[in-house]
């Protein structure tokens, strides 16, 4: 049995250890920004094939007591590097991050463990210098209360990039970040979701491969190819098992609108995208299905109305914060508008992430549940409103 380390956004941890068990893995504590737990070998494969909601997964090399750079270097060193890596391996310690330990330079953490691979590796290939001309291997470093955690990134490119998602708009809403926010406001595929801010369409894709069951990995590579212990007959039988599960028969009704027509355009075309995705992960299993797409129209959010014969439903939005598009006070102007969505969408839950704090005041409305999440670099409120 393995440890691994999944990486999250700031306030995710609840919801990403959720998706863990439910993908029945048995958690082995949380800090801030990651979620431990134990699995097989075959935990490599599935959770960066399944997980919507975490940024990277890390498998655990070493865990050690470390007060000083000799326990640093030796406990690294007594790893089975050669095990994973590659005699032309090029290994980039890429972060470090340090917590109450007598250790604190991370630079010097940093080169000390570097140093402490390669000289397993050179040991172990018996090599005087290593060529460091294969694929690049990522390393982090976690020093927290005097024990050093030496994790090898298994992802690569950061999870929440699907592969879907060509068509970009200004500051786009991570994939993950939607999954996180889909997940706190319990939607379920029974109910109706709109997102009358789709921008490139992430809150309604995400959403779609949600309610069809698509894992978000099955279009895209992951770092562990690069790694001797890849087993490539065991990864595709592992992504055969994950497109088995991905239902055609489900009926939902998903959408989304922009007042910007080349918004509405890239949304379709990103999830035109995923939808494909999907499609060729079904044919590898043997079936020509294909799951429903999501609906955008072009239109401004004040003209919307809940649709006739849909009384409960989610509206779920990433409207302008004026951090990175416009500036405060058009936002706060906008926000005062969206008062119009409570009252037309009555029976509907509400849910608005925004990096403004003064949001229901401009709004006019207070929500009943507020959550703190880390979009990218900004810290987002999360504004849940129960259906009135």
């Amino acid at each position: 049995m393995n440890t691994y380390v999944a990486l999250c956004a700031v306030g995710a941890e609840k919801v990403l250890g959720n998706e863990l068990k439910h993908l029945g893995y048995k958690l082995a504590g949380d800090a801030p920004g990651r979620v431990s737990f134990a699995g097989d070998d075959d935990a490599m494969y599935r959770a960066n094939y399944c997980l919507r909601m975490s940024d990277r997964v890390y498998l655990q090399i070493a865990k050690y007591p470390a007060e000083d750079f000799d326990e640093l270097f030796d406990g690294c060193y007594d790893a089975s590097w050669q095990d994973f890596l590659r005699k032309d391996s090029r290994v980039v310690v890429d972060k470090v991050r340090v917590f109450r330990s007598k250790l604190n330079s991370e630079h010097t953490i940093q080169a000390m463990v570097h140093k402490a691979i390669y000289k397993k590796l050179g040991d172990s290939y018996r090599m005087q210098n290593m060529p460091e001309s294969g694929e690049e291997i990522k390393v982090r470093v976690y020093m927290e209360n005097n024990t050093a955690h030496i994790l090898l990134d298994t992802s690569g490119e950061p999870l929440h990039k699907r592969g879907y998602r060509t068509a970009n708009v200004p500051a786009p809403l991570r994939e993950t970040t939607a999954a996180v926010l889909l997940q706190e406001m319990l939607w379920k595929r029974k109910f109706p979701l709109h997102d009358p801010f789709c921008g490139s369409g992430t809150i309604a894709i995400e959403a779609t491969l949600y309610a069809h069951n698509v894992a978000p990995g099955l279009g895209r590579h992951f770092a562990y190819e690069n790694l001797k212990i890849y087993n490539q007959q065991r990864a595709v039988e592992i992504k055969k098992e994950e497109a088995s599960k991905i239902r055609t028969d489900v009926l939902c009704r998903i959408t989304g609108s922009d007042i910007d027509p080349e918004c509405v355009e890239k949304a379709r075309l990103n999830a035109e995208h995923a939808c494909v995705m999907a499609g060729r992960a079904l044919q590898l299993i043997g079936s020509d299905a294909k799951i429903e797409r999501p609906d955008f129209i072009q239109s401004d959010f004040a003209d919307l109305h809940a649709p006739e014969g849909y009384d409960e439903g989610l509206l779920l939005c990433n409207p302008p914060y004026g951090e990175r598009i416009g500036d405060v006070e058009e936002a706060e102007a906008l926000y005062r508008r969206m008062s119009c969505l409570f009252t037309s969408f009555p029976g509907w839950k509400i849910g608005v992430i925004t990096s403004q704090k003064s949001f229901q005041k401009c709004a006019g409305v207070y929500a009943q549940k507020l959550k703190s999440v880390k979009a990218g670099n900004l810290d987002t409120i999360l504004y849940m409103y129960d259906a009135k």
